[in-house]
């Protein structure tokens, strides 16, 4: 039989959780399965091999492997915490790092800014690679690209020689401003490769200037790169005639093949999928400016989308500085699995520490602790015969062994205490919602929240209530939701180059300074600046695989005042100062249009469109009472309060319910208080407001 499609799969690993999804026919088929932690790759194919289990005339190529669906072609979509895992437990590769003598100490040294500053003892982070492993090499180029002195080939082959008999195979490279000009980087590049080193260079991972910023970055791809490239090999290995591509932090997807050499891009994947999806899922239901909330098992992660999925450049994880474009995503250490404990001072304290998947939280059968998602089975939010549609068995006498327990320990009765886990954890995830709205100017009161993760819509509603948030928008499978954004985003590379180009004020002569130029002849050498970027982004989308036709560029570039230390990115056109002032005007309340400026960094975006899945949109039908399964008592307003149980499958658009209730479905709860409305729109979200 003759294959007739292709069906996307996508894959997003959690700390507790895989979510799968897969697209057919215009239906969402789903499968969440606890992950492998000390090898993420078993949960991976084990869910795979489910999936192809579903469908009709499977084969098992050449006899090992797994099986194939002889009717469909399948392509993976993953997002992956490998390198992510490798970084925040120091468990990437065994690098060394070398750069122009006299700067390797660039890496330790650092920036001047302290996270804590009033604590005279703080610790910083160690860098990834010590100093014993860090080398230097005389060579050196200026800031204006100029070499003052080539690099000698007998120096390298010495140095790798020392290098290589300290059993050291990956390296990362980072000259001064080779940014300007990479000729010595590429030179030393080429010797190392010829023997057989990892390399990963500043100018192809990162050609900005700011050294310690473009050196981490660099030494962060080189530390989890090897790590990543083994998982992702041994990935399709183990899937030898199925696609592989890789979610990347910026909301765009990239071949395996691309991810195992730019790992840094991937450091947020699997969250930047669920931005993706969830902005996707608000402007289908008719609101552009959203708040997405992603709760999970391990963390909680927010990003406030004002029409557009915000975007970042810089990042600091485990303490390591990465200057890369991504979706500007916030994250806390509140999810299900967050445990509960008491602070020194005797108070109750919940998270960031989590039960994981192993042992997991003490309902799921093994572990010893109290964790969020055991209050919400406590206080019945959670139906222990509806945990993955009744795939997954609650232990409930485990869980009320441990809550008598608990409670005796931290003095309080087992529903105050259940209680005042879900209060804690909120207060925390509301801190985070405050800090990407309120800190930075936006009233939450203007957005409307998408709400999804395993746990995301049991908390969404009494996050919305204090932060007088009318609408949360609860798309369908929202405990998947981060695996389904990504079926639905494009291939995306972003490039950057350095060029600090100096513009006159508006206000002298012809728009002329001293030491600047005028606005138009900054016109010309910026296009001269971009051609070569915009030939090598098309070439590289092309290899990738995509059209001609489907691949689209857009232009930014970082301006400031002369003499600021950071600047705003802003889209490349002729009027760009004009556009500059305005946005330096709203960011930071003034603007001086009688200053000079200056173009610090060209970049580009570069898209290949990809085919968005299909969707059929859902027939209104079925009363609601078919949804409606029976009544159970709920603690709502600090009791016990009788809800209306609904199961979500049997939910059409044109329904409406009145809270208190639960809605049930097989990757997520969703609680409605009693001050709350809901109402199903005709692609099946559940649509609650606040009653007025």
């Amino acid at each position: 039989m003759s294959k007739d499609s292709t069906t996307l799969i996508g894959i997003d690993t959690g700390g507790t959780f895989s979510d799968f999804v897969y697209i057919r026919n215009g239906k969402i088929r789903v499968l969440k399965i606890l992950s492998t932690p000390k090898n993420p790759g078993e949960a991976i194919l084990t869910g795979i091999k489910r999936i192809l289990s579903r469908s009709a005339t499977l084969v098992v190529p050449n006899g090992n492997g797994i099986p194939q669906d002889k009717e469909f072609d399948y392509s993976i979509i993953h997002g992956s915490t490998v390198a992510t895992n490798a970084l925040l437990e120091r468990k990437g590769a065994r690098t060394a790092l070398i750069t122009t003598k006299g700067f390797k100490d660039i890496l330790e040294i650092g920036r001047q800014n302290r996270a804590e500053i009033y604590n005279i003892y703080v610790d910083r982070p160690q860098p990834l690679i010590p100093s014993s492993r860090r080398f230097e090499i005389n060579e050196r180029t200026l800031h204006d690209g100029s070499i003052l002195k080539e690099i000698n080939p007998d120096e390298c082959d010495e140095l790798l020689k020392k290098i290589e008999s300290e059993n050291i195979t990956v390296l990362a490279v980072c000259f001064l401003h080779s940014y300007a000009n990479a000729k010595n980087e590429k030179t030393f590049a080429r010797k190392a490769r010829s023997k057989n080193f990892n390399v990963s260079l500043s100018s192809e991972i990162l050609p900005e200037y700011r050294e310690f910023e473009r050196m981490s970055t660099t030494t962060v791809n080189a530390y989890v790169a090897p790590i990543m490239n083994a998982y992702l090999n041994s990935l399709q290995k183990n899937l030898p005639d199925i696609s592989l591509r890789v979610m990347k932090s910026n909301g765009g997807i990239i071949s395996a093949h691309s991810a195992g050499k730019e790992s840094v891009n991937t450091i947020l994947s699997g969250p930047a999928g669920g931005v993706v999806g969830a902005f996707a899922a608000g402007k289908q239901a008719g609101y552009g400016n959203i708040i997405t909330f992603d709760m999970g098992g391990t963390s909680t992660d927010v990003a406030l989308c004002p029409g557009q999925i915000p975007m970042t450049s810089e990042s600091n994880v485990a303490g390591c500085p990465i200057k890369i474009p991504m979706i500007d995503i916030h994250t806390v250490g509140a999810g299900g699995g967050s445990i509960a404990s008491l602070d020194a001072g005797g108070a109750l304290r919940v998270g960031p520490e989590s039960a994981g998947a192993d042992p997991g939280p003490a309902g799921y059968g093994k572990g010893n602790d109290l964790t969020v998602t055991d209050a919400n089975l406590y206080l019945n939010r959670l139906d222990p015969g509806h945990f993955l549609g009744g795939e997954m068995k609650i232990d409930s006498r485990r869980l009320d062994s441990v809550m008598s327990k608990k409670s005796k320990q931290f003095n309080m009765d087992p529903v105050t205490l259940a209680a005042g886990i879900i209060q804690v954890v909120n207060s925390n995830m509301e801190k985070a919602l405050r800090v990407i709205s309120i800190e930075r100017g936006f009233n939450p009161a203007d957005f409307a929240i998408v709400s999804f993760g395993g746990a995301g819509a049991l908390h969404a509603a009494e996050l919305a209530r204090p932060l007088n948030i009318k609408t949360i928008i609860i798309p369908k499978n929202p405990g998947i939701y981060s695996a389904i954004g990504m079926l639905y985003s494009d291939f995306v590379k972003d490039y950057s180059r350095t060029v600090l180009l100096r513009i006159g004020s508006d206000s002298s002569p012809r728009g002329r300074s001293r030491l600047g130029q005028t606005a138009s002849s900054i016109i010309a050498k910026l296009e001269k600046r971009f051609h070569p970027v915009e030939k090598q982004a098309h070439r590289e989308m092309l290899n990738e695989g995509i059209a001609i036709e489907k691949i689209a560029i857009k232009k930014f570039i970082d301006v400031r005042y002369k003499g600021q230390s950071y600047e705003l990115t802003v889209p490349y056109s002729s009027n760009f100062l004009a556009v500059f002032h305005k946005a330096h005007e709203q960011f930071y309340g003034f603007s001086d249009r009688q200053r000079e400026t200056e173009v610090v960094t060209i970049r580009i975006k570069c898209t290949g469109k990809t085919t968005n899945p299909r969707v059929n949109k859902t027939i209104p039908g079925n009363s609601i009472s078919l949804a409606k399964a029976r009544s159970r008592k709920v603690f709502g307003f600090n009791k016990f309060e009788n809800a209306s149980i609904y199961m979500r499958e049997n939910l059409r658009p044109g329904n409406r319910i009145k809270g208190p209730a639960v809605i049930h479905e097989y990757s997520s709860t969703t609680y409605v208080p009693k001050d709350f409305n809901v109402r199903v729109d005709e692609y099946e979200n559940i649509i609650m407001r606040r009653k007025t």
